[in-house]
């Protein structure tokens, strides 16, 4: 009889996976969970840094999420919000209603986070059209943004190694600056920042025509690239542009949202007001499939007349388990302060992280609540660049496999420069933190050292 790892590697195609790499060596299989730990297949223990994909925000095993959803398929296990209702949808939109900035009351769910990019982008299509301005199409995002996979949510994303097999993809998808400090050519040399990369939007948006430019898609912390934070100022000069050209700022938060910076949205935590706002992951803590967009009165206005109707929905969206299991979640939020517990640990998590700036691979520590990324160089006083072939190494050959072995779950990723980033869950706190600096400081020790070596110095 096959083994499980062996059925994976012939039947399942994991995702963002090179398949090829298990010729090899089995397919890991996680069995379960508890707290902020899983365990494979030949139960070794290992600390979920990731909380699975930036997702399991009150941790693993919470039985109370289990018997919401076991509940709620016994009183309604499916029905559509076609021109229906259901109470767990009713009463998951307007708690969201009242935690979200400003006037965002209405909620348009979705089975993923792709989908709520999706829908938005579609949302402020009509929305102008409604509106009479049927050329404000475009939409601006920033380099190295991730926000989907689909071909409009894609043409989104700032990252060309995943986006070039798949183009020609939706056209009228522009990209200005990411606030990236470490590497900031513009006020590296100033002494201070100039907020040079926020005006950079000003900038695409007179050169495109700012009757052309529907909407700007931002993450409140960007991830990809590594945990790319706001400088001071930044959303104010961000919210100012979007009003001067009459432009909707949809802020991103299928990451930033649910207790990820110690606020239920991550635009609360940076102080800026978005027309929109896209959500997934943590609304659940991944224990059902749901997603979301939070949009404003002013956005749903147009839309409040008797024949219209925005042409946009999905089998599973505002799927009733799913929305139960929410409620669920948002109720073990409120009950134990999750967004307090990382506003209160969230200090000795970064300083622990901080330490290893003693490194020499170690250039830059960034992020903010239980969100922190390390960038990787490979000389700390020039900032020095790897190459592809020294990145593939460091991250593929050294870093990530003894990470795995060592028993924590992180992200060692080169979508942009090498970095680490970590990202627990919620209920994380001193015994975690402490497991994963003494674990990076033993493989970034390591690391440098062999990397000393094959280059020679």
């Amino acid at each position: 009889m096959t083994t499980l790892s062996e059925q994976a590697q012939r039947h399942l195609w994991m995702h963002f996976t090179r398949l090829g790499s298990f010729a090899d060596h089995e397919v890991p299989v996680i069995t379960r969970g508890e707290g902020c730990y899983v365990y494979d297949q030949h139960g070794k223990r290992y600390l979920d840094g990731l909380s699975g994909l930036f997702t399991v925000q009150v941790g693993h095993g919470r039985t109370e999420l289990a018997e919401a959803a076991r509940a709620q398929s016994e009183t309604l296990g499916y029905f559509p919000v076609w021109s229906f209702a259901h109470e767990p949808a009713i009463t998951l939109a307007t708690r969201l209603a009242e935690y979200a900035p400003g006037d965002l009351n209405r909620v348009f769910f979705t089975p993923t986070g792709g989908d709520a990019v999706e829908t938005a982008i579609k949302m402020a299509r009509q929305y102008w059209k409604l509106r009479g301005q049927h050329g404000k199409t475009k939409v601006i995002s920033r380099y190295l943004a991730y926000h989907g996979t689909s071909l409009g949510a894609l043409a989104l994303t700032g990252v060309p190694s995943i986006k070039t097999p798949f183009e020609p993809l939706m056209p009228g998808a522009i990209k200005v600056q990411t606030p990236y400090r470490y590497r900031c050519n513009d006020c590296m040399n100033q002494g201070a920042c100039t907020l040079r990369c926020a005006d950079d939007l000003a900038l695409r948006i007179e050169m495109e025509g700012p009757d052309s430019i529907a909407a700007v898609f931002m993450e409140p912390v960007q991830n990809t690239g590594g945990a790319f934070t706001p400088p001071e100022g930044y959303w104010a000069r961000v919210r100012e542009i979007c009003d001067e050209y009459d432009i909707l700022l949809v802020s991103d938060e299928v990451i930033s949202a649910f207790g990820r910076f110690g606020e239920m949205f991550g635009s609360l935590r940076y102080g800026y007001q978005p027309d929109m706002i896209t959500f997934a992951k943590g609304v659940t803590s991944g224990y059902a499939a749901l997603g979301g967009v939070m949009i404003s009165d002013r956005l749903a206005e147009p839309f409040l007349n008797d024949t219209t109707t925005f042409l946009q929905g999905q089998t599973f969206g505002a799927h009733p388990v799913s929305c139960a299991v929410a409620n669920a979640n948002l109720d073990i939020f409120e009950r134990e302060d999750i967004c307090g517990h990382v506003r209160t640990n969230e200090g000795r998590f970064k300083q622990l992280i901080e330490g290893l700036r003693d490194i020499p691979l170690v250039g830059d520590v960034r992020g903010d609540g239980y969100f922190l990324a390390i960038e990787l160089v490979t000389d700390q006083a020039g900032r020095g660049y790897f190459s592809a072939e020294q990145a593939e190494w460091l991250l593929r050959g050294h870093l990530s496999p003894r990470l795995y072995d060592a028993g924590l779950i992180c992200r060692a990723d080169d979508r942009g420069e090498p970095v680490i980033t970590l990202s627990p869950p919620l209920v994380a706190g001193d015994e975690e933190f402490d497991f994963i600096e003494r674990t990076l400081r033993t493989a970034l020790t390591d690391a440098s050292r062999e990397f000393a070596a094959r280059e020679g110095r």
